[in-house]
């Protein structure tokens, strides 16, 4: 069986190892959505993962549901993005762009000319969002028309050839979390009555024709895709995951990616409970590719999953934003470093590139 330390092929990329950096919003962007030179400092520091999955990235003005996000869809935030993938990259690292239209989950102060956001259904979410006086509940959204899914798969695809232009190795699809995505798969947000509403087939076809569109982009094995199946984060509900998911994956294999990314826990949870890990096991019986897990994964939890063969490669989030050099941290079995929540979203250089890394001496 695999182990952490050991390489993984993803398509044309050999990767070091299977500890992936998982996706992690940071606010951090200027407010033209440009990420800066601190990013690329922070992403460059932390290339010895074996693949780096970026922060989500609004892949559209309509698309950003939280302050200093950034984005991928304008010329100027594909400049900020190759500064970054060649600081990645000249430290020997690989990174994927994670594409992401927040769905409801946004406010008009944050959308063009104070539009409403848009859902695949007009319900609005218990949940807040971060606008520039604070967090505040999100806005009442507005059902997606059939000519607004065409442009939103439209974005997929233009956000997915600016990645290709900003010197990014791949893309993840960001459909988890209760993002837009996420709230054309489950039934507590999908109340539509068209081809992308009612029967689980319908309404994974969101998701399929958004994969389609991007591998028009990228070779299919450059590309992954991101699910949180049990997940309840951004009020998310769903009659029958196990159903609405097994269909997911079932759809997601034909196309042959290069890998599915499972989110086994809630927000902000330190730990899978038994229904997690038990969708997830099953989901992995289902997927015919990479299978990477994400849930407050420590190193020897980490080992035992690839051990038993519960998954390919592991993603870590908050151990990677507190330690730059998490592989050679969990190789030597060393202290890893606490993160401070105060710095985790927005600010500077404290709580983002200041964290130390294991020093050895000469």
């Amino acid at each position: 069986m695999a182990n952490l330390f050991e390489p993984v092929q993803l398509g044309s990329l050999v990767l070091a190892n299977r500890i992936f950096m998982a996706p992690l919003t940071r606010n951090r962007a200027g407010a033209d959505g440009v990420p800066g030179e601190l990013a690329a400092t922070y992403y460059s520091q932390r290339a010895s993962a074996g693949l780096i999955v970026t922060e989500a990235t609004q892949i559209s003005p309509m698309g950003k549901g939280y302050i200093n996000t950034p984005g991928i869809h304008s010329p100027e935030q594909v400049r900020g993005w190759r500064r970054v993938t060649e600081a990645v990259h000249q430290s020997g690292g690989r990174i994927f762009l994670q594409l992401w239209h927040v769905g409801r989950i946004s406010h008009t102060s944050l959308l063009p000319n104070n539009a409403q956001p848009v859902a695949p259904s007009a319900i609005r979410a218990n949940s807040q969002t971060l606008i520039a006086t604070g967090l505040a509940p999100v806005s009442e959204p507005v059902a997606l028309t059939a000519s607004g899914i065409n442009k939103t798969f439209d974005d997929y695809r233009r956000a997915a050839a600016n990645a290709k232009e900003a010197g990014f190795d791949g893309v993840e699809i960001h459909a988890a979390n209760g993002y837009l995505v996420d709230q054309f798969l489950k039934t507590g947000t999908n109340r539509r009555t068209d081809e992308y509403g009612g029967i689980a087939s319908n309404r994974v076809r969101f998701l399929t024709e958004i994969v389609e569109r991007v591998l028009e982009v990228w070779d299919r094995a450059h590309v992954g895709v991101r699910i949180s199946p049990t997940g309840g984060f951004n009020d998310m509900t769903d009659d029958n995951p196990r159903e609405t998911f097994s269909i997911t994956v079932d759809s997601l294999n034909s196309y042959e990616l290069g890998y599915l990314h499972l989110v086994e826990t809630a927000q902000n949870s330190k730990g899978s409970s038994e229904e997690d890990l038990a969708m997830s096991a099953h989901l992995r019986t289902l997927w015919k590719g990479l299978y990477v897990v994400n849930g407050g994964y420590d190193g020897p939890r980490g080992q035992e999953a690839l051990r038993t063969g519960h998954a390919d490669a592991v993603a870590y989030g908050r151990a990677f934003l507190a330690n730059p050099d998490l592989p050679v941290r969990l190789q030597l079995g060393a202290a890893l470093n606490e993160p401070d929540p105060e710095t985790f979203y927005g600010g500077g250089a404290a709580g983002y590139t200041s964290y130390p890394t294991l020093h050895f001496d000469r």
